[in-house]
């Protein structure tokens, strides 16, 4: 590993501290180096305040060794003002001359904006190193300016004979039937805390009355998305309570009938539900979502390729009956065990 892929790592292992609290904004690590030594370092840990390359400049004691030194951070410098000041003109009045980048930002905003401002104020400017895995790291934003639409996990739980949930008949109670075990569920609710939505159909719902809140990890509780096309869920159900923001996708005005603190998002009719979700995703900056069923929800998703990851947790239980867990073709990157249960990652590379 070269000294530039070495920094750049560690600033990618800084940025990681920042996931599900910098929407919209992404996940950014900085250091600074001088004769091969860190002298300083940051990351960007909320929208709004300041950023990575800013936290490591002000973590340098003696700022007369930045003249000296270079500035690591794994994605372009902004060059434009936001809620903060830009990063670049930072750099350069710091008098810092060498920064090395990991890839370049996909926001128009910026996009070699902020390469281009430091090269122009005499910086020697290196960017490409490890730029798959920076990328990678923030998949979320990228997908957002790239594709105009959030990243999309696909996550579920299969018993080993391939079901999703018992029938209707099985059930004897509006209430979740865990597959899962409880160390899997933790897992669950800490993907919960990190992306921005979680989305269900009216089935689901109907079914299982969840909250679809985190509980079992700290963290901020995920926007909830419900397609409810005909207003079958009543009012009364958790997914209507106060402790998280709720959109209703529906095709049906509720006009009187309150559902809570949801706010009702009126679909077209005759056109596909998924597209227009995702569009009032990417206007309103939502960068993530979790797609968590039920059956014909995932399957929509899936026959649409408009996923990113599937998340599949497997447990040692049959049901002999029931409702059918999805097949989604991909790249398995991740298999974790986890007790006596498994989690599969895999990849859409298709798209």
């Amino acid at each position: 590993m070269t000294p530039d892929e070495k920094y750049i790592t560690r600033c990618l292992e800084l940025a990681k501290n920042g996931l599900g609290t910098t929407y919209p904004n992404p996940l950014v690590g900085s250091v600074i180096v001088e004769n091969d030594r860190i002298i300083g370092e940051g990351w960007h840990y909320q929208a709004g305040k300041p950023h990575a390359e800013v936290n490591a400049i002000e973590a340098v004691k003696n700022k007369e060794l930045l003249k000296k030194s270079t500035l690591y951070v794994n994605l372009e410098p902004c060059s434009h003002y936001g809620k903060t000041p830009p990063c670049a003109h930072l750099i350069v009045s710091s008098g810092i001359k060498k920064v090395v980048i990991g890839n370049l930002d996909p926001n128009p905003q910026v996009a070699g904006n902020g390469i281009n401002y430091l090269k122009e104020s005499g910086c020697e400017v290196t960017h490409g190193i490890f730029e798959n895995v920076c990328a990678d790291l923030n998949k979320r934003f990228f997908t957002f300016h790239v594709k105009k639409r959030p990243y999309i996990f696909l996550k579920w739980a299969e018993t080993t004979d391939g079901f999703l949930a018992p029938d209707a008949q099985t059930r004897t109670k509006k209430e979740p039937v865990w597959i899962s075990n409880a160390f899997s569920r933790q897992v669950a609710h800490k993907q919960r805390a990190e992306e921005m939505a979680i989305l269900v159909g009216t089935n689901t719902v109907l079914a299982d009355n969840p909250a679809l809140t985190v509980r079992d990890w700290n963290g901020q509780n995920p926007i909830r998305l419900v397609i409810d096309r005909n207003l079958k869920i009543p009012p009364e159900f958790k997914i209507f309570d106060q402790s998280a923001k709720t959109l209703l996708f529906t095709l049906r005005n509720p006009q009187s009938t309150l559902r809570g603190n949801a706010e009702i998002i009126l679909l077209k009719e005759n056109v596909s539900a998924i597209p227009q979700i995702l569009h009032e995703l990417y206007n309103r900056e939502i960068q993530s979502v979790v797609i968590e069923g039920g059956a014909a929800t995932l399957k929509s998703f899936i026959a649409q390729n408009l996923w990113d990851e599937a998340h599949i947790y497997a447990a040692p239980i049959v049901f002999k009956k029931g409702i059918n867990a999805p097949k989604v073709i991909g790249e398995l990157t991740h298999t974790y065990k986890i007790g006596n249960n498994s989690l599969r990652i895999i990849k859409n590379h298709s798209i």
